[in-house]
């Protein structure tokens, strides 16, 4: 295996980088697989409580948007909102929107950062939170997109009596989305609102 020659990166030359930058290119060609594999842990390494595992909540929200018609940036942000409950249980919405920012749409990745306080609606008062803590995002083009992603794909996504699709069906859209070049224009569209597809999952609140 080649390696740098250095011991500080002060000190590393042309070449050296050039093999970094060759080794990292293909590091990033593995990011889907990673992601997914991490996904899978989540079937034993898991919060307690509920009556499903967090992946099984992963794949009933994916499922959910793929069945109402949504685009490859909402299924992926579906399936992955809550990928960073194990690392980062103290912000993992802004943990997963940081893995997902650089290949999906603003809009998406926004309402990942966001859920946290969105999903807060549903229970927040029971521990004494402003369950309307989310109001203070009004102001956002997305706040009508996250409001519908919580509604429609997240509360929802509880359900042991779900037949939710397995994780296999998701993976090729996974490496679809990482794929992409990263923070290309085209891809992440500042601004722009498609909103959450209506489906046929129960109303918005």
């Amino acid at each position: 295996m080649r390696t740098v020659g250095f011991t500080q990166m002060k000190d590393g030359t042309a070449a050296d980088y050039q093999l970094l930058q060759a080794l990292e290119r293909e590091h990033a060609r593995g990011t889907a697989h990673r992601i997914l594999r991490e996904l899978q842990r989540q079937a034993d390494e898991s919060l307690t409580g509920y009556r499903i595992t967090r992946l099984e909540h992963a794949l009933q929200s994916a499922t959910r948007a793929r069945a109402d018609g949504a685009d490859d940036d909402w299924i992926v942000c579906a399936l992955l909102h809550d990928l960073g409950d194990g690392l980062a249980p103290a912000n993992h919405d802004r943990f997963a929107a940081e893995i997902l920012r650089p290949y999906v749409r603003q809009e998406c990745a926004w309402v990942v950062e966001h859920h946290g306080v969105f999903q807060s609606f549903y229970f927040g008062h029971f521990y004494g939170w402003d369950r309307h803590a989310r109001d203070r995002y009004r102001g956002s083009p997305f706040f009508d997109s996250c409001a519908a992603f919580c509604e429609r794909w997240d509360q929802s996504s509880f359900d042991p009596a779900y037949r939710s699709e397995p994780l296999e069906a998701f993976a090729e859209t996974v490496e679809r989305v990482f794929a992409r070049t990263a923070y290309d224009p085209a891809v992440i569209r500042d601004g722009v609102v498609i909103g959450v597809p209506r489906g046929s999952c129960a109303s918005d609140t």
